[in-house]
């Protein structure tokens, strides 16, 4: 009998004995791969934009009874003034403090006299508002003057537009009003990237309104961002609370919790799906080869031989499906925009998706191959012979 296992060229040389049997289960597995990358692709990129949203020396100070949803929030038009003189450690250049008085609401928004709407999230700022969002760089045009708007490079995801739609040049109305586009802005992924942003006086002019959403502190270290929070306590009359813009997107992130706990089960359900799909493909591949693998046993190969050979063959075809499905995703799947409740984001095909598609990938060839084939080892060398 023979102790050896079977060459490795003969499992790689089934594969092309059979090729339209071999492309139809690369592809199936690729299709199975390529799901489970776009659900982690999802994942991940929900995640790096709520991470990329945060400064740890930003405060922020809005309305202590609109809970976590500065959507609600509505603080005095004097409390910029009253954080920038009463609180130490804000940080500041040539006189000018990093303190930015925004307001911040979802609203519906049109182009082309109508005939396109979609619901998208505006920001009145002024000047400084740059200065507290470090990440936020205009990319195209210029910063908006008096009617004029500044969109972020996802802003047409969110409102469900071409891209051509918000160019530069073009108009955007909501509020009743007609606002041109002045600019295009990137914010390194941050959720800021999906809204636009206007001048905080025409705003208010706009909606008849003088009081603020939020207030934006940069602090000049992490220890005097504590002032804030004491100026905010001491200031009963003003109804405020401080959080920092970091942990106010961690909670997000909490919020977020069971959306993302969601995603990693529809990629355990689309692996398991695989599983089942390659122990078809397998089954049917087995079952046209019980007297080549009877031939084998009867020369003086082991069961333990061929085993591995079929698991070697499936192995092969589901990294090869792997290897599709990783191309496609890297080249249509990421950076992909779409649509979400806070904004919009792309999809993100890093290092861990890519390597939970591959063990993904793994898994489905070697647990698909084990059943059909140890099914097919446990019949007699002498009945496998005489199969049709």
């Amino acid at each position: 009998m023979f102790r050896r296992l079977l060459p490795w060229d003969y499992g790689v040389r089934n594969l092309f004995r059979r090729p339209s049997r071999s492309a139809l289960t690369l592809g199936g597995l690729s299709i199975v791969v390529l799901l489970v990358l776009v659900v982690v692709g999802f994942i991940r990129g929900l995640e790096a934009s709520l991470a990329a949203t945060g400064n740890a020396n930003v405060m922020l100070v809005y309305a202590i009874s609109s809970g976590s949803d500065i959507e609600n929030s509505a603080v005095p038009g004097r409390t910029p003034a009253l954080l920038s003189a009463s609180v130490a450690g804000v940080r500041q250049r040539h006189g000018v403090k990093y303190v930015s008085p925004e307001l911040y609401l979802g609203t519906r928004m049109s182009i082309a006299d109508g005939q396109q709407e979609g619901l998208g999230l505006v920001r009145g700022v002024t000047t400084t508002a740059p200065l507290v969002r470090q990440q936020v760089q205009i990319v195209e045009g210029n910063w908006p003057g008096p009617g004029e708007v500044l969109v972020g490079r996802l802003t047409h995801s969110k409102l469900g537009f071409e891209r051509e739609a918000l160019a530069v040049g073009q108009s955007l109305e909501f509020d009743g009003r007609k606002w041109t586009v002045s600019g295009v802005f990137a914010a390194g992924g941050a959720a800021y990237e999906s809204e636009v942003w206007c001048p905080l006086a025409d705003l208010q002019t706009t909606l008849k309104r003088q009081d603020l959403s939020l207030v934006a502190v940069a602090m000049e270290t992490l220890d005097a961002a504590a002032d804030v929070d004491l100026f905010c306590r001491e200031r009963i009359d003003l109804e405020l609370k401080a959080v920092s813009e970091v942990g106010y997107y961690a909670d997000l992130q909490k919020h977020y919790k069971p959306v993302r706990m969601l995603g990693w089960v529809v990629v355990c359900l689309v692996a398991g799906s695989g599983v089942f799909a390659g122990l078809n493909t397998m089954y049917g591949a087995v079952v046209g080869r019980i007297r080549e693998l009877a031939t084998l046993q009867a020369i003086g190969y082991r069961r333990r031989a061929i085993l591995l050979t079929l698991i070697q063959e499936a192995t092969l075809l589901s990294c090869g499906g792997a290897l599709v499905a990783c191309a496609l995703g890297l080249l249509f799947i990421n950076g992909t925009a779409i649509r979400f409740t806070m904004g919009a984001f792309m999809l993100r095909v890093d290092s861990v998706g890519i390597a939970i598609a591959c063990t993904t990938a793994i898994v489905l060839g070697v647990v698909g191959a084990l059943p059909p084939a140890a099914k097919a080892m446990r019949l007699p060398v002498v009945e496998a012979i005489k199969a049709i």
